[in-house]
């Protein structure tokens, strides 16, 4: 287990999903972190997400947020591109968790040879915008109207971020 700050980062296990639930229902809630109407069972979260690069954020045995990867395509040659879901409990945003967690999770991803991470986020999350930018993504477009979230169309901003670590030859 890493200490950093004053929370751990550590590999998700089985036994955090009732956490990790909770605060992906609190991220439904906002209305801008996902399309997700609800939480999915965990049979299903775990089918959708690549086994490695799993992580949460602890603090006096309590989760801050979770971060995992879902493959963009059942396609090998897309094999190393992953999409990136972080998600921080409501009372512990803006202290620096989503940080760490990104970070990590990078440095996890490219461990597991992924040289591409991507993300699709609704622009009036500005809180996971800035954290992508200061983790090294980069903006590269914007769908328009790409899908509706409670009878409204919405868009989805692009990002990714290629790792300096794991060469694309």
């Amino acid at each position: 287990m890493k200490k950093k700050n004053q929370f751990a980062i550590r590999p998700m296990q089985d036994q955090d999903w009732e956490s990790v639930s909770h605060i992906y229902t609190e991220g439904i809630a906002t209305g801008f972190a996902t399309f997700e109407k609800n939480v999915p069972s965990y049979e299903s979260w775990n089918t959708a997400h690549l086994p490695s690069c799993r992580i949460v954020a602890v603090e006096d045995g309590q989760l801050l947020g979770w971060a995992a990867l879902s493959p963009v395509s059942s396609r090998c040659v897309y094999g190393g591109v992953a999409e990136v879901s972080v998600y921080i409990r409501e009372k512990s945003r803006g202290k620096g968790v989503g940080k760490i967690l990104m970070n990590t999770l990078i440095t996890e991803s490219e461990k597991e040879g992924i040289w591409t991470l991507q993300s699709g986020i609704f622009p009036e999350n500005e809180g996971s915008v800035q954290l992508h930018k200061k983790v090294g993504f980069r903006y590269i477009g914007k769908r328009e109207r790409v899908g509706k979230l409670d009878g409204v169309w919405k868009d989805n901003l692009l990002f990714e971020r290629r790792s300096k670590v794991v060469g694309i030859d």
